[in-house]
């Protein structure tokens, strides 16, 4: 039952996780300020994964204390989730740890976070 309303969130994670690996020449150069357009697809990217990651932590009945905070541990998770993947960026051929990217990865996170209780009104 978990899995079943967790898949999406899974595939998502895998998705965010093949983006980030890849090589730098693979990607646009697109600036390095807060407000660059990358910046933005970071923010949309984490916060889809927050709110999906709520979602499926709501609906789950395998484990009633997962459900009953959902949006807290989707929050934790997911930043948690972003900081990793931002740190092992480091390993990856013309990619290096930005700090941009981590405060839009968590803007990103929080987005989401409050977009679940937006939609879900808890």
């Amino acid at each position: 039952m978990f899995w079943r309303f967790n898949l999406y969130t899974l595939l998502w994670m895998i998705l965010i996780l093949v983006l980030i690996i890849l090589p730098g020449q693979h990607l646009p150069q697109t600036g390095t300020s807060l407000f660059s357009i990358d910046k933005i697809v970071h923010t949309g990217i984490f916060a889809g994964l927050a709110l999906l990651m709520a979602i499926g932590f709501a609906k789950q009945r395998t484990y009633y204390g997962l459900r009953n905070k959902a949006a807290t541990y989707a929050l934790i998770v997911s930043v948690g989730y972003a900081s990793i993947l931002e740190s092992t960026q480091i390993f990856s051929e013309g990619r290096t740890i930005d700090m941009y990217d981590a405060i839009a990865n968590t803007v990103g996170c929080v987005a989401g976070y409050g977009m679940f209780f937006v939609i879900y009104r808890r």
